[in-house]
């Protein structure tokens, strides 16, 4: 029950439908839930990592542990950017909206990830220029649909809610750079 509402608000929020925030629950035990969030992207994620390394850019070495240190990646960026979030949010003022905005930006991972999945494996196909463009256009889309569940849930103004999508963007290249570091 609290996936299917949790997928419903931020499918709804996709659409730029802040009604969805009334399907995500908004107390820090709801924030706490929506990890679940990363459970459901895990599939997403291995399949985009797989899909990656299937056109070129397989890791050398241990294919093992190249595996293992993504999974931590995953792990690290997941519970790294809730961390940094909450800070980010107390600094702002908004501690007490963050718990929502949290549980928000969680299930919305999983309409970002099906976006991904959607766009850039049937890109494949198509010559660079269009792939890339059909990358690009789910990257933006991705930190479009943060911005506005940065604003919509903690009551930000546009330029404020821009500083969360900076932070994840942050925290994801941080992360990367260690992955990369551990990967052989």
């Amino acid at each position: 029950m609290v996936i299917e509402a949790g997928l419903r608000g931020a499918f709804l929020l996709a659409r730029g439908r802040p009604e969805g925030l009334m399907l995500i629950e908004d107390t820090p035990e709801g924030a706490l839930r929506s990890f679940w969030a990363a459970a459901v992207c895990l599939p997403a994620f291995l399949a985009l990592r797989l899909f990656d390394w299937g056109q070129g850019t397989a890791p050398g070495g241990s294919f093992s542990l190249a595996l293992a240190a993504e999974f931590l990646g995953y792990v690290a960026s997941w519970a790294g950017f809730g961390l940094a979030s909450r800070r980010l949010a107390a600094v702002m003022g908004r501690q007490a909206e963050w718990p929502h905005f949290l549980a928000a930006f969680n299930w919305a991972n999983v309409v970002q990830y099906l976006v991904l999945i959607l766009l850039t494996v049937p890109g494949a196909a198509l010559p660079d220029t269009l792939s890339s463009g059909l990358t690009l256009a789910a990257a933006g889309y991705a930190l479009w649909l943060e911005w506005f569940i940065a604003r919509v849930a903690l009551l930000l103004p546009g330029g404020q809610a821009i500083g969360f999508v900076a932070l994840d963007l942050l925290v994801a290249l941080t992360v990367q750079l260690v992955v990369n570091g551990l990967s052989p």
